[in-house]
């Protein structure tokens, strides 16, 4: 059974997936992860052969998947995101691709020892980053925007440009007519790249244009552009091989830049596919290598690794930034980051199978060369990137902030009492007046609607840990909730409970908080009437359940920190789970009087107490 072909397609996601799971789990490189799950499932353990269990239907596979994902890539490439990385962007492709690729050559033909010709085709196809790697990493990463942007634009501008360099170079290596090749070969690749070109940015806007006057039902629309993107992919790439790539980068970007009501569900299920296909697809990758061309490896590459690391990335990046705006820290980060993935695999395998065809030398060297400069990029890169960013001062660490929607005097007083334990607490409303209160306190606000600020990519949502919707209109947090879902994950999205009318009242979108769904109105009215928050920690003497007991009637939980420092809101329907070392925040009734009389007494009873044992203890110092 596990030699079906159905099996090993399943075993393929299952793998891929999974490695994705532990690494969110772990906070482990993604792509790290799944390239040494591939490896273990093919060469290692034979499980998945892609070879034999694809046979014809891998390469098809793999162009169409790095299809999609580039259109993606392109789809999240908004101009917008050029005012902090534009400068750096537009000088890393002028000026880093010709000196990249300069450097490659230079590397593989005296690091390497391979042929001028193998050389510069394997050079161009080194200018690829590429956001099959670039996108997992940056995901694991909490970075300046300039640098994410940077290495965003990076990848998947030079993804088709390194394809064309190679296609470039190999139709002037296989020319018949040396004299006249390189003319020839430049004008047949910029003939057949502004063609590409030209159809991606018309199917750009034929589909901004459809979409939007209702052509095309909603149900349709995710179907439809998908199947768009894999035709124009593959009309481009019929006319010229690899031109495809720039046909849906530029469609991406296109769709990107022009308004479409529904950018963010096509851009959400995207994303949803996209992440599919990388798992995929690495590990397609990743097992399909073998012991043969492992054992092709040979010593002599590693000299052209440590240039390629350590010398070829660092001075193009370097070189290409120098006397730019650019932060040396960040021009630093960037000059280290440069993992290889699918792209250039596949690419030099394709090359490499037809020079060989040609009888050009050293071409048996391309493939394992290519899976050693992915392997250890990969690692090198995956597994250093966090380590460099903090040491650099970069990191912005792993977002520990809490964002309220709703300025009152309830989400005011429980700020104040967060950032009393350490925490950033941002205020978010529209009204200005609403904002005045959180301002005198000293906390951090945010004037607009949240939701249009987020879409525009004004507030980076990755530095809140959770967000708590407590406005004083039930269906604005429902809609925050709803909407921002899938952009930090529903576990972290809290609101208040909505009042209840005749009609029902609105539906809750997100976790409902607390078990007595106090609404906003309650808690302003509560706060108002002296309640406050308190903190008490849960140890092996003095459980949660002792805690539950000990409450103040009425007073409730409303959040558990943890160790770490993560903090869990208590909602109606999920209540965190709560162990010793955690300390629970808790919102409780103004003492009475009694209350304050009799906490007074206790405590002065066991200032006399302790003052007795130590006077015991002194007179007994004493006699002895």
């Amino acid at each position: 059974m596990i030699d079906s072909l159905l099996v090993k397609l399943a075993l393929i996601g299952i793998i891929g997936i999974g490695a994705q799971w532990v690494a969110w789990r772990t906070g482990k490189p993604a792509i790290a992860l799944m390239l040494l799950a591939g490896i273990i499932a093919g060469p290692v353990l034979g499980i998945i052969v892609p070879e034999r269990d694809l046979g014809p239907l891998q390469e098809p596979i793999i162009k169409l998947a790095v299809a999609v994902i580039l259109f993606e890539g392109g789809l999240s490439l908004n101009f917008r995101d050029l005012r902090h990385a534009g400068s750096a962007v537009l000088r890393l492709v002028l000026i880093g691709v010709p000196l990249g690729w300069f450097l490659g050559a230079w590397a593989a033909h005296y690091g390497a020892g391979l042929g001028w010709e193998v050389s510069l085709l394997f050079g161009g196809i080194l200018v690829v980053t590429g956001p099959t790697v670039i996108g997992p990493m940056l995901r694991t990463l909490h970075l300046p925007p300039r640098v994410s942007d940077t290495l965003r634009w990076e990848g998947i501008v030079n993804d088709p440009i390194g394809a064309l360099l190679a296609v470039g170079i190999f139709g002037y290596i296989t020319y018949s007519g040396q004299d006249a090749g390189l003319l020839a070969v430049g004008m047949d690749v910029l003939a057949a790249t502004t063609a590409a070109g030209f159809l991606g940015v018309a199917l750009g806007f034929a589909v901004t244009w459809l979409f939007p006057r209702g052509y095309v039902p909603e149900f349709l629309k995710s179907p439809v552009l998908l199947i768009v993107v894999i035709a124009g992919f593959v009309i481009a790439d019929i006319v010229k091989h690899e031109t495809g790539l720039v046909t849906v980068t530029l469609m991406g970007v296109v769709m990107a830049n022009r308004p479409v009501h529904s950018t963010r569900v096509l851009r959400r299920f995207k994303e949803d596919l996209t992440v599919l296909l990388i798992s995929g697809v690495f590990i397609i990758l990743s097992a399909s290598l073998d012991w043969e061309t492992l054992s092709a490896f040979q010593a002599r590459f590693i000299l052209f690794l440590l240039l390629l690391l350590f010398v070829v990335r660092p001075l193009t990046v370097l070189v290409s930034l120098l006397f730019s705006s650019t932060p040396w820290r960040e021009r630093l980060f960037i000059a280290w980051i440069a993992p290889r993935g699918i792209v250039a695999v596949a690419i030099t395998g394709l090359f490499a199978i037809r020079l060989s065809e040609y009888g050009i030398p050293d071409t048996e060297a391309l493939v394992p060369l290519s899976f050693g400069v992915v392997i250890v990029t990969i690692l090198a890169h995956g597994f250093s990137a966090r380590l460099v960013a903090k040491r650099l001062g970069i990191d912005q660490g792993k977002g520990d902030g809490i964002l309220f929607v709703g300025a009152n005097d309830w989400t005011t007083a429980l700020g104040v009492y967060l950032k009393s334990l350490g925490y950033p607490v941002t205020i978010a409303d529209s009204s200005t007046f609403a904002l005045r209160n959180p301002r005198r306190q000293d906390l951090e606000v945010y004037r607009g609607d949240l939701l249009d600020e987020v879409m525009q990519d004004h507030l980076d949502l990755g530095q809140y840990q959770q967000l708590l919707a407590a406005s004083d209109n039930d269906a604005y947090n429902s809609l925050i909730c709803a909407d921002l879902g899938p952009e930090m994950g529903f576990e972290k999205l809290t609101q208040t409970a909505p009042a209840k009318t005749k009609r029902g009242g609105v539906t809750p979108r997100g976790r409902v908080l607390m078990g007595s769904e106090r609404t906003s109105d309650e808690l302003q009215r509560l706060v108002n009437e002296g309640w406050e928050f308190s903190r008490t920690r849960i140890t092996e003497k003095f459980t949660f359940a002792d805690f539950r007991n000990n409450l103040d009637e009425g007073g409730e939980p409303i959040a558990v920190q943890h160790p770490d420092g993560m903090l869990e809101f208590f909602a109606a329907s999920q209540k965190p789970f709560v162990e010793d070392g955690d300390q629970v925040i808790s919102f409780i009734p103004p003492e009475s009087e009694a209350d304050k009389t009799a906490r007074h007494e206790a405590r002065a009873s066991e200032a006399k107490q302790a003052k007795a044992k130590t006077d015991a203890k002194a007179a007994a110092a004493d006699q002895g």
